[in-house]
């Protein structure tokens, strides 16, 4: 029943983390749009409006301000945006503790990777995600100022991801790599919610309630993390996502294809940012970074494209070694007779990649002590993921993933 009870777990940690992402991603977008899209006011301007914008939405027409000093008053119910944040990396959190962290062995570890332990491999991913925040903090508070040093900090944060991410592969399973890397970078974005945007924004708000003058220091420290923020958005959605497609994970270079397409997030997500200020004349068109970003992406495709014919030629040799084998049982009675038709399916699905000759993953299915050591690895591909075998090139059925699935749940 544990099985079942973290399957429904799963289900209503990961709906909780979907919904509040949009709702955090989506407000981080209109911002985003609003600031750089935003006029000098035509009109007389007593009020210190620094911009402001008209738009057209759900039959209604609305009109944005935006002060830079502190407004004359604030009027009515003030809206926060920080919830958003919060519940996002907490229910991130809570799946990727139920997902991962509970089943190291199935998920995080890979020992052809890093043979570690379950507590290792714990102690590792629960480090990196506080390791790189700490590193981050030191870059943004010493490699320079806001608004004076925002590309050298830019770089080091740059260099700090890509060796968080190069960690990561060298640590644990393709999967969990690239789930981790986005978990670093989400953490960092939701602390800079927590630590410096929102007290900014609270001292700034208590100065304006006290009648004092507003110190701008904290909004142009809350300014900077909001900006890196953005540019993180997309790389994250990226190694969050792109976990569940196995030719980027299992692939030897998936360093590669993670950093990669982290980069051209970035790019095409500036090539938007941009886009806004373009609109209204303030600068050139930002074309040559949603190009870049595009090639990057067409790039790896090719590249990709060529490491699977070379892969599938490899493994389609192997098959014919493996294409009438009849695997030695040893067992009798009732599960004896369902071990039997395992070692069926695994000999027409999965030794192609898994037998005697290749051994994806250093991972050998092709006798009942092997298919014993992965059970939990093959339940979790095959039946819960789906990600086995890989596009289900061998036509794996739906009678034969239920049957492995009663297999594994009746074992013991």
């Amino acid at each position: 029943m544990e099985a079942f009870y973290l399957e429904w777990a799963n289900l209503l940690f990961r709906w909780l983390h979907v919904i509040t992402a949009m709702a955090w991603i989506g407000a981080s977008f209109y911002f985003v749009f609003l600031d750089s899209s935003l006029e000098k006011p035509q009109e007389p301007n007593p009020d210190r409006v620094a911009g402001e914008l008209w738009a057209i939405h759900g039959g209604g027409f609305y009109h944005a301000r935006k002060f830079m000093a502190a407004p004359p008053r604030v009027g009515g119910f003030l809206h926060w945006f920080y919830i958003e944040s919060y519940f996002t990396w907490i229910s991130g959190f809570l799946l990727f503790s139920v997902s991962y962290l509970w089943s190291p062995t199935a998920y995080l570890i890979d020992p052809s990777v890093a043979d570690l332990s379950s507590g290792q491999a714990i102690a590792a991913a629960l480090g990196l995600l506080l390791g790189f925040l700490v590193v981050y903090e030191l870059i943004c508070r010493y490699a320079g100022a806001p608004g004076k040093g925002d590309k050298a900090v830019a770089f080091f944060v740059a260099a700090a991801v890509a060796a968080g991410a190069w960690l990561s592969t060298e640590l644990f399973s393709g999967p969990a790599a690239f789930l981790i890397t986005g978990a670093m970078i989400a953490t960092v974005m939701s602390a800079n919610v927590l630590l410096w945007i929102i007290p900014g924004q609270r001292k700034m708000v208590a100065s304006l309630q006290a009648g004092e003058t507003v110190d701008p220091t904290p909004g142009l420290i809350g300014k900077q993390r909001s900006v890196h923020n953005t540019y993180f958005t997309l790389p994250v959605l990226l190694a969050m996502l792109s976990n569940h497609y196995s030719f980027l994970t299992s692939s030897d270079h998936r360093l590669l294809f993670l950093l990669g397409l982290m980069l051209a997030g970035a790019l095409i997500r500036y090539y938007f940012v941009r886009m806004h200020g373009y609109k209204l004349g303030r600068h050139g068109h930002p074309w040559a970074y949603g190009v870049a970003g595009l090639v990057i992406v067409g790039c790896l495709i090719g590249y990709s494209a060529v490491a699977e014919l070379e892969k599938r030629q490899l493994a389609q040799s192997a098959a014919t070694s493996v294409s009438a084998a009849v695997l030695p049982l040893g067992a009798s009675g009732p599960q004896g007779q369902g071990i039997t038709q395992i070692q069926q399916v695994m000999a027409q699905h999965c030794l192609q990649c898994h037998g005697a000759q290749v051994q994806m993953k250093n991972i050998r299915l092709d006798s009942l002590a092997s298919i014993e050591q992965h059970a939990s690895a093959i339940y979790q591909q095959v039946v819960v993921l789906r990600a086995m075998p890989l596009n289900n090139a061998t036509q794996f059925t739906e009678a034969e993933r239920n049957l492995v699935k009663t297999w594994y749940e009746t074992r013991q």
